[in-house]
């Protein structure tokens, strides 16, 4: 198995190279030590994912001081000890100490590879289960170093340690999941669960039912017996998504919650005791809600005891390119994706943009030039023609590019492109019109990564020359 490394440990020469033949020859990478000593040097200098290691050697070290040392230094490296005449007590020792397997000599081949093999399929397995993890801490990241983000920051941590519930308003598109995640992340309710609902996409008929719960017939459709959300997240947080939009009905529920602690589910005369926290989101005014008699006025109050307010991206601008980088590792490695650069042109134009969608219009705009765009770095006129070209002062993204051949690169690519859409991408005949040889802009096409549509009408005239 290529890329997986393996250190054998013995002082039988035999031993040593009958191991690395049989394990050459399916295809992983092999270093061999003699004693306790040498090999404790060699795992330290090569580091390798799997180590075989006799019981019994030379040199003032056993085979169990010498696994003790490795697993102090690598835990999760994977110990498979060779013994020829190993009692059931250092067989025990051996497991204790975090050993995979045993191999007894004189070692069978077959048993050799099946067991090297399941050592590393685990060690891929936990290598996967750690990438997938840190993907999923990459996605509920909170990314922003301006001061509105670092104040934010700071209010999650500390709103974090209490069980006190959070109204968290803002727009849509700013990140309030984000936000709500990180506080039960930063909570002792962190080893317990984040039930999310959307309070805005379910039916007013089924809120109820998909926040107490129902008994089997209660009501039309019922089939069976249902556990609501706030049972779910017993113990846990629940994260209740535009709020504003509940019935007046189901807000009485919410509030019954807050304040006893107990929910009761559609159809049934148990009551339950449930302990959750409660955090709530809007994009809402929910005060003028309560105005037009839409939101109940001590339910806002029992949700409002810590208000935190999620900024728009228009209030952080300079932490777009940090956003932009974040996104660009991120679907990258999820999706296998070259890695791409933004030119500072498009950066340019990229702040000046009102996103009116924040940071879910950005996020989503990044992943689409990815799958997209071919050109690398992404310019200027790779961005779709609703960003525009201009700021709200008037001055071209363009001549806010310091760099001269930035400049230049970008200016003959937004010229380029805007003549070969005047002239319906007939490459002849823009060449004509524009005064450059078409084989010259066949190559500015190339070189700039400009995309051509319906080239089959460029040969129709002959090239200038």
């Amino acid at each position: 198995m290529e890329n997986v490394k393996v250190l054998v440990i013995d002082d039988e020469k035999n031993i040593q190279e009958s191991v690395k033949m049989v394990l050459d020859y399916e295809k992983y990478s092999v270093s061999l030590a003699k004693d306790g000593i040498s090999g404790i040097e060699s795992f330290k200098r090569i580091m390798p994912d799997i180590v075989l290691l006799d019981v019994k050697m030379p040199g003032g070290m056993d085979g169990l001081q010498v696994l003790k040392s490795l697993k102090a230094v690598n835990p999760g490296v994977e110990i498979i000890m060779i013994s020829g005449h190993s009692g059931i007590e250092e067989a025990v020792e051996a497991s204790r100490l975090g050993a995979f397997d045993f191999l007894e000599k004189p070692i069978s081949r077959d048993k050799l590879v099946l067991t090297v093999r399941n050592a590393a399929e685990k060690i891929q397995l936990l290598k996967e289960n750690f990438s997938l993890r840190n993907l999923t801490a990459r996605k509920y990241e909170l990314v922003g170093r301006s001061a509105v983000m670092q104040a934010l920051q700071e209010t999650i941590r500390r709103v974090a340690r209490s069980e006190s519930t959070v109204l968290i308003s803002g727009d849509s598109g700013t990140g309030k999941e984000l936000i709500a995640r990180l506080i039960h992340q930063h909570s002792g309710r962190r080893q317990n669960r984040f039930v999310q609902v959307n309070c805005a996409a379910i039916p007013d008929e089924l809120i109820e039912s998909e926040l107490f719960g129902h008994e089997k017939g209660s009501f039309t459709g019922a089939y069976e017996k249902k556990i609501g959300k706030f049972e779910s997240a017993h113990r846990g947080s629940i994260f209740l998504d535009e709020i504003g939009d509940l019935s007046l009905k189901a807000q009485a529920k919410v509030l019954r919650v807050l304040e006893e602690g107990e929910v009761q589910p559609v159809g049934s005369p148990e009551i339950k005791k449930i302990n959750v926290r409660v955090i709530a989101a809007t994009n809402k005014n929910l005060e003028e809600e309560i105005r037009k008699n839409n939101f109940r006025e001590d339910l806002f109050f029992r949700l409002n005891v810590v208000p935190i307010h999620s900024p728009a991206l228009r209030e952080r601008k300079e932490d777009i390119p940090l956003l932009i980088e974040h996104f660009i590792t991120y679907f990258s490695e999820e999706n296998n994706y070259k890695k791409k650069t933004f030119s500072n042109a498009a950066l340019a134009q990229l702040m000046e943009y009102p996103w009116k969608g924040n940071v879910r219009e950005l996020r989503n705009l990044v992943e689409r030039l990815l799958i997209m765009c071919r050109t690398d770095p992404i310019s200027g006129p790779d961005l779709p023609d609703y960003l525009g070209r201009k700021s709200a002062g008037g001055e071209t993204a363009l001549l806010q590019i310091k760099n001269w051949k930035d400049f230049k690169n970008e200016a003959e690519k937004a010229y380029l492109e805007q003549k070969l859409k005047e002239y319906e991408y007939n490459v002849a005949k823009t060449a004509r019109e524009i005064g450059l040889p078409r084989s010259n802009l066949y190559q500015k096409i190339e070189s700039l990564g400009i995309i051509v549509t319906h080239q089959q009408d460029a040969d129709e005239e002959s090239p200038l020359s």
